[in-house]
C-alpha cells in the first residue's frame, strides 16, 4: 500500500507540473502580439499535449485509489508571478516570451528526472514518465530553437 500512495504522489506532481505547463503556455499566448500566430498554434498544441499527459497521468492515480491533484504547484505559481513582474519592465516580445517558456520547460524536464529517480516505481508507471519525459524534451527543443532563432 506505501508503494502505491508513494506511486500516487509522483504522479500527482507531474499533474501539477502538467498543470503548470498549461496555465504558463495561456499566459504565453496572451503575452504575444496578433502577428506572432504561429508561436499562438504551437502554444496551443503544447497545452494540448499536457492535457493529455495529464489525463493518462490521473487515469493512473485513479486505478490507484488516490485522489487526483487539480491545483498547480507553488513554484509554477511563482513562476507565472516572476513572469508577470518580467513582462512589465521587458515587454512581450517574441524572445521575451520564448525564454520565460523554455525556463517553464527545464522545469518540467526536471520534475520528470526527479520523478524517474524515485525507486520502486512500478515498470508501467516508469514506461509512462519516461515516454511523457521524451515526448516534452522536444517541445523544449523546438522552444530553445525559436528562442534562439530570435535576433
Amino acid at each position: 500500500m506505501k508503494t502505491t500512495t508513494a506511486t500516487a504522489e509522483v504522479l500527482n506532481d507531474l499533474v501539477q507540473i502538467n498543470n503548470d505547463r498549461i496555465e504558463g503556455y495561456e499566459k504565453a499566448r496572451q503575452e504575444l502580439k496578433d502577428g506572432d500566430a504561429d508561436l499562438k498554434t504551437l502554444f496551443l498544441n503544447m497545452i494540448s499535449e499536457s492535457q493529455k499527459y495529464k489525463m493518462a497521468l490521473a487515469t493512473e492515480v485513479a486505478a490507484s485509489g488516490e485522489d487526483i491533484e487539480t491545483g498547480t504547484t507553488t513554484s509554477g505559481k511563482i513562476y507565472r508571478g516572476w513572469m508577470d513582474v518580467k513582462a512589465l519592465f521587458t515587454g512581450h516580445d517574441r524572445k521575451t516570451v520564448l525564454n520565460n517558456c523554455e525556463f517553464g520547460e527545464d522545469a518540467a524536464q526536471n520534475a520528470y528526472k526527479l520523478a524517474l529517480e524515485v525507486e520502486d516505481l512500478p515498470a508501467n508507471i516508469r514506461e509512462l514518465i519516461a515516454d511523457q519525459k521524451t515526448a516534452l524534451r522536444v517541445s523544449h527543443d523546438e522552444i530553445k530553437r525559436l528562442r534562439d532563432s530570435q535576433a
